[in-house]
């Protein structure tokens, strides 16, 4: 007879229909029993349609039965709310007292390292108006689900991901909203949406401080902060702008990342700062944070993004970003 751990061992390698991770990783499984050559697995049903639910307790069954000594197996579904099921380890909220400075970038290029680290990430799109993650990883699937919950779309990689632009008919359709509705949507996605076992969830904020930024901040149980800035003379006050609210919302800063810091020319291997000097280490000082990473301005990498296509950059920041960031978590929690 196998034991309970070798049950849900084989259980980890059942894909959830419509997301593409594991029963386990979903942490769907409720409880296993084992006795009497027989196994006895209970779900959550929490964003599973029936047509899912009957594929999984196929699935189930038909797995548990090759086990040597099983002879028999039976599943059953119990109610589960996706806030209630979520084990979410880190929060992480990634925000620029201005747009346009490559949040969202930042953002997507944090969850690829933290990926490529081993690590379960998901991306929580909370940029309503603008949402650009779904565009930038070439996700186009609307996500699925039921009346329990939602399933957020997988990455090439299998980072989770759920944008409002998800659920537009068009990418260019607009989202005109009054504040309340933004807010509302991002609880929602924080509340309804089953992500299941997450090592990291990076949120994308929209910039500034206003409700968007503040609903995440009062909603969420975020772990840290991510800063983006670019190299210009107004970057010491926007930034000075989102560590005021960071401070008084309580909530740490794990770093800053200096975007569109260079321009590098190979032919003539050499950096050009376009937006003048970096002010990088001196931002990390304003923050009381280190400089988690300069991103340049890399031309391969804005194509990249363009098609969709994000997850193939390989570049060396990607790692050194990635680096910087899983030290940065751990000297936190110690």
């Amino acid at each position: 007879m196998p034991t309970q751990k070798q049950v849900i061992e084989s259980l980890d390698t059942i894909p959830v229909p419509g997301v593409m991770r594991s029963l386990v990783k979903m942490n769907l499984v409720r409880e296993v029993r084992v006795a009497d050559h027989k196994v006895d697995v209970t779900l959550a049903s929490a964003a599973l349609a029936p047509e899912a639910q009957q594929w999984l307790k196929d699935r189930i069954v038909d797995t548990a039965t090759k086990l040597e000594g099983v002879q028999e197996a039976s599943v059953s579904f119990v109610d589960g709310k996706p806030k209630d099921i979520n084990e979410i380890k880190h929060i992480i909220a990634v925000m620029s007292g201005k747009g346009g400075v490559g949040k969202s970038l930042v953002a997507s290029l944090a969850a690829i390292a933290l990926k490529r680290q081993g690590y379960e990430v998901g991306i929580l799109d909370a940029d309503i108006t603008g949402a650009s993650i779904p565009k930038m990883f070439g996700i186009n699937a609307r996500p699925s689900g039921s009346d329990s919950g939602i399933l957020p779309v997988s990455s090439r990689s299998g980072i989770e991901v759920m944008s409002i632009s998800l659920f537009l008919p068009s990418e260019d359709d607009a989202v005109i909203w009054r504040g309340p509705l933004i807010g509302k949507a991002i609880t929602q996605f924080w509340e309804e949406v089953l992500w299941g076992k997450l090592d990291y969830l990076v949120v994308d904020l929209p910039p500034g401080t206003a409700d968007a930024p503040l609903t995440v901040m009062q909603t969420l149980p975020i772990t840290g902060i991510i800063i983006v800035f670019t190299p210009q003379d107004l970057t010491t006050m926007i930034v000075r702008k989102a560590v005021k609210m960071a401070q008084q919302m309580g909530k740490p800063i794990l770093g800053v990342v200096e975007n569109m810091s260079y321009l590098y020319v190979p032919e003539i291997d050499k950096k050009i700062e376009l937006f003048g000097k970096s002010r990088g280490e001196e931002m990390a000082e304003a923050a009381h944070a280190p400089l988690l990473g300069q991103l340049p301005i890399d031309p391969a990498l804005a194509k990249l993004c363009d098609e969709g296509n994000i997850e193939r950059y390989d570049a060396e920041i990607i790692t050194r970003l990635g680096q910087s960031l899983s030290q940065t978590m751990s000297a936190k929690a110690q």
